[in-house]
């Protein structure tokens, strides 16, 4: 799990480059910057939560899934959404958001260890 947390990380720094340079200009075209960015912020912040959760082990590990989930449909359909400026991706985002949700839920209610 922390080598995938890790990984998670690694690709939203690149993502993150790749949207400021490469994929601006198409980005700037379709008026996604802001979803990219959005993107890559709830990306970003949801691995790093990721790797430290990793570092407890099996604890919490429904929390980790929910918010390994949330990274995959909300930032994922972000993500599409600009490549391929399919607007109707935003419809699954919220998902995605109630993955967040429910994952920071699960480490709010669960029993300290």
């Amino acid at each position: 799990m922390i080598r995938i947390a890790a990984g998670l990380c690694f690709l939203a720094v690149a993502l993150g480059a790749f949207g400021a340079h490469w994929l601006k200009p198409t980005l700037e075209a379709n008026n996604l910057v802001d979803v990219w960015n959005k993107a890559v912020l709830y990306h970003f912040i949801h691995a790093i939560a990721l790797f430290a959760l990793a570092l407890f082990g099996s604890t919490n590990r429904g929390a980790w899934w929910l918010l390994f989930a949330g990274i995959i449909i909300f930032s994922g359909s972000l993500y599409a959404m600009g490549l391929m400026n399919l607007r109707w991706l935003g419809a699954i985002t919220p998902l995605g958001g109630l993955c967040f949700l429910a994952g920071w839920a699960w480490l709010v209610i669960s029993p300290p260890r």
